[in-house]
């Protein structure tokens, strides 16, 4: 699932090409997770904004069409509107060309709503600060973290604390402030450590342009390079680059976790 590197991308990429444009006409596939696309019509785009994962699409009526990538998600401009089984929405722009949404598992979903109610969007609506936002304070994770009981890993995939991390950030995170994933609890500091080790990890990956291991593509069509800089997701039994201690990994809450087992002591 494209993670807050991945989504802030794709935004950084858009705005330019999407501000002050009108949308002339939509079309999405039947499913309601993406007839809202068509609502937008009419309307012209002010801005796209970010929070977490969703993009937040500005428009001029006082509405804001919500996007989230899911799991296959990707947005791209393009001069037609291709002939892909997989495309769900497009958005036809004022100069012909379109916006098109395109999802392989059709798990991500579009909404068009007032702005700032996202009573219909459960997910947005409770989500916790966004990791790369000044809201986003190590006190105020700590605070955060200590009202569960989950696993931290499954505590930050819930986006309750901080929006926008995922199981690759957060793997990356933990290993690198020395936290093993089956802990439910920390202290202040560890949780101030955790906070500073994310938004280190999530800067790192919009500076690589986002982490490709299979379906992540941004709005040119391009490739993230992060996935060459990783050090602890998806390398189980390889030497940790800390200490050289063979990396493992453990079933979590139905998520397969690497860690270092002398990094990260249990």
């Amino acid at each position: 699932m494209p993670e807050l590197p991945e989504v802030e991308t794709i935004r950084r990429q858009l705005v330019p090409r999407l501000k002050g444009r009108r949308i002339q006409d939509s079309h999405s596939h039947e499913s309601e997770k993406f007839t809202p696309a068509k609502e937008a019509v009419g309307t012209t785009i002010q801005t796209l904004n970010r929070k977490g994962k969703y993009l937040i699409t500005s428009l001029n009526d006082g509405r804001e069409l919500i996007i989230h990538l899911g799991m296959t998600g990707s947005l791209t401009i393009t001069p037609d509107t291709p002939d892909d089984p997989y495309i769900r929405a497009w958005w036809q722009l004022d100069d012909n060309e379109f916006l098109t949404y395109r999802d392989v598992r059709r798990f991500g979903r579009i909404r068009c709503v007032p702005a700032g109610q996202y009573d219909t969007i459960p997910t947005l609506a409770a989500q916790g600060p966004d990791a790369l936002s000044p809201e986003f304070t190590p006190e105020g994770f700590y605070r955060a973290l200590r009202k569960s009981q989950r696993r931290i890993p499954t505590q930050l995939l819930s986006q309750r604390p901080v929006a926008g991390v995922g199981n690759i950030y957060g793997t990356e995170a933990l290993w690198m402030a020395g936290i093993h994933p089956a802990k439910r609890q920390i202290s202040r500091s560890a949780a101030t450590s955790l906070h500073a080790a994310l938004v280190e990890v999530l800067k790192a990956g919009l500076a690589n342009g986002g982490t490709t291991l299979r379906d992540y593509r941004n709005a040119d069509g391009g490739e993230g390079s992060h996935q060459n800089a990783l050090a602890c997701y998806g390398r189980s039994g390889q030497p940790c680059l800390r200490c050289e201690t063979p990396l493992q990994h453990r079933l979590y809450d139905a998520r397969t976790l690497t860690f270092c087992p002398h990094c990260q002591p249990r």
